[in-house]
């Protein structure tokens, strides 16, 4: 659907004028430090984000060299090491020639090739990247096989790190209490539904008989990437188009969804890779009213039937990537300042193989800005922008989105994929959730699927289970995050079965357990009991499945004023003991079973909280208790 590599978290470092964005593309232009000689940075913004260092400058004990290293920005980068042009890789007696990284907890070794060729030297490149949470000192040791000159740690070309130049402009808006004001109802709202839903849901994840896991091209399996994995050309694909027209009851049916699923809020996909509008555009033809038989504006059907309900509008945009007008998305000019330079181009999601003749800045001046305002005048109660796929924009163009929906509606939430370091919250990633340690500079938010596709996908059958999508939003309830829980109607914008019957049962235990979800916070312990069970991405779910099993020791954590929520998988059997709870945290005044008004016979140890829920009435998904701690006089 989105980005569809893990992401990294952004993090706030010492350095406070400066929101450290982990997600994007690699630096367009580069001057070589020599900490040996400048251990300060340049004053160049990009070339600042580079480290290159001398051989002759490490420390040598044996093969092993070392340096100091200080990374001024937090964030994913990559090794590589410099050698010579006209330097031999070639294998020694059949055994191939080596080379060895430590740094920051990672290790690799890897076989040496030639990664990339520029000027008088050839680069290899180390396939396993770092991460350092934090400004901070390291050692990076390196070994190789051959005689190298210099070794470099760049920025991975997800770690898009902007100059700071438009700093000052974006936080005095990101601060604004109208700003403030919206970022206040996104943090108590929670739980959200993502719609995937365009004309590839026509194709249902197939194009011309073949299954999109069989195209012969590299690309994301999922089915809103038909148009990409197949390479489609623009032509043929908008042949779709003339066959979208969905049942008109599509908006009241998925607003009610929403709703009974216990969802605050609905963003849905006014505009992705495809380029295919699902509003009436004055920007393009290329939308439901003019290149399909549907009589009406399907975002602006939405948008009303959600608020009739009581469900908030958000809508997702691509601005970054339009395979129909976005020309390359800029990959020919980029990668060739890129080549100059001996680092990576990542192509994915730009249109390389049929790409419209306009340049890119003319997509963006005529029809992704323009459609952004049109979808703000459109909706004039909408609640958030979901951007994607911001590809080769530049921090300008990323700071102008941004700038543009602010002057016209202060109140709408931006997300963090509208590029560098201009989002008003993060997202950890596609099917991602961070570890219970990690700290965020932001308010965050996981988006993930019910299945593992994000738009329709006709022969995907592998259903999350109700207590599999249960486990991931209280986990991220419980470190403070936004879930926002995807689902793929078809083209007649139909939801398949098996989905809506475990969306019914989320919404049936979210119904009774609101009072541990909707406006809390994260208490000082998010979890106890069994180790995290983490999301790592959407490949990585549908690849090893979910097999985790729960138990009465599993709770979940978290917090308003002076209660303490704790919540449960699991129908209970016997005494029930809540280690964290016990007296180290305080008295407790009271406890009680949300939902129910049974009496709970429960006392306070010295080590733990101990209950019998016996007499009250649980059902197979667990329950929730309110826990008031005793603030005194």
């Amino acid at each position: 659907m989105l980005n569809f590599m893990k992401t990294d978290l952004i993090m706030l470092t010492k350095y406070p004028l400066r929101w450290m964005i982990l997600l994007g593309v690699s630096c367009l232009a580069c001057a070589e430090v020599d900490l040996k000689s400048n251990p300060k940075r340049v004053a160049d913004p990009v070339s600042s984000h580079w480290l290159v260092m001398d051989q002759s400058a490490g420390e040598q004990v044996g093969d092993v060299t070392t340096w100091d290293i200080h990374p001024n920005e937090s964030g994913k980068y990559v090794v590589q090491i410099l050698f010579d042009k006209g330097v031999s890789f070639a294998a020694k007696d059949g055994v191939p020639q080596k080379a060895h990284m430590i740094v920051a907890g990672a290790k690799s070794t890897e076989a040496l090739k030639p990664n990339y060729a520029f000027g008088d030297m050839v680069a290899f490149e180390f396939k396993k990247s770092v991460s350092f949470n934090r400004s901070g000192k390291y050692k990076l040791s390196v070994s190789s096989d051959l005689p190298f000159s210099k070794v470099r740690l760049l920025p991975h070309h997800s770690n898009r790190i902007g100059s700071g130049k438009y700093h000052q402009q974006w936080r005095s808006m990101h601060e604004s209490e109208a700003k403030q004001s919206g970022l206040r109802w996104f943090k108590e709202a929670r739980f959200g539904m993502f719609i995937h839903w365009g004309i590839y849901s026509q194709a249902s994840g197939v194009w011309k008989g073949t299954k999109i896991e069989q195209s012969p091209y590299a690309g994301p399996r999922v089915a809103e990437w038909l148009m990409s994995t197949f390479r489609i050309p623009r032509d043929e694909y908008a042949q779709l188009a003339k066959d979208f027209n969905p049942d008109a009851s599509f908006a009241k049916n998925i607003a009610a969804l929403a709703k009974k699923t216990g969802m605050k809020y609905v963003v849905v996909t006014a505009k992705h890779h495809d380029g295919f509008a699902l509003f009436d555009s004055q920007s393009s033809d290329f939308d439901i009213a003019d290149a399909s038989p549907y009589e009406g504006d399907l975002i602006k059907e939405l948008y009303d039937a959600c608020l009739e309900v009581g469900v908030e509008f958000g809508v997702y945009y691509s601005h970054g990537n339009d395979w129909r007008d976005g020309s390359d998305g800029n990959v020919a000019s980029v990668q060739k300042k890129h080549d100059k330079l001996g680092i990576y181009t990542h192509k994915q999601g730009k249109n390389t193989w049929d790409p419209s003749p306009n340049d890119y800045d003319h997509y963006l001046e005529t029809k992704a800005y323009p459609q952004v305002r049109e979808l703000l005048a459109l909706l004039p109660k909408l609640r958030l922008i979901w951007f994607d796929g911001d590809g080769f924009i530049t921090e300008e163009q990323a700071f102008d989105f941004y700038k543009m929906i602010y002057e016209i509606n202060p109140q709408v939430v931006v997300n963090r994929r509208v590029g560098y370091q201009f989002g008003d919250y993060l997202d950890a990633g596609d099917n991602v959730i961070p570890g219970a340690d990690v700290n965020l500079a932001k308010h965050w938010e996981t988006c993930g699927t019910a299945n593992n596709s994000w738009g329709y996908k006709a022969h995907d059958e592998d259903w999350k289970s109700t207590q599999e999508l249960l486990y991931y939003f209280i986990d991220i309830v419980s470190k403070g995050g936004n879930y926002l829980l995807n689902i793929g109607p078809d083209g007649a914008g139909e939801v398949p079965a098996s989905c809506v019957k475990h969306f019914h049962e989320v919404g049936a235990w979210v119904d009774k357990n609101s009072e541990a979800i909707f406006g809390t916070t994260r208490w000082s312990i998010p979890h106890e009991g069994g180790s995290e069970s983490l999301l790592s991405g959407t490949g990585s779910r549908a690849h090893h499945g979910f097999s985790r099993e729960f138990t009465q020791e599993d709770f979940w954590f978290s917090a308003r004023d002076n209660k303490v929520y704790v919540m449960s998988l699991v129908k209970p059997k016997g005494e029930v003991r809540v280690l964290s709870l016990g007296q180290s945290v305080g008295k407790i005044s009271s406890v009680r079973v949300l939902g129910d008004d049974s009496a709970v016979s429960w006392s306070q140890k010295a080590g733990a909280l101990v209950l019998d829920l016996s007499e009250v009435s649980i059902g197979e998904h667990g329950y929730a208790l309110e826990v008031l701690l005793d603030q005194g006089e």
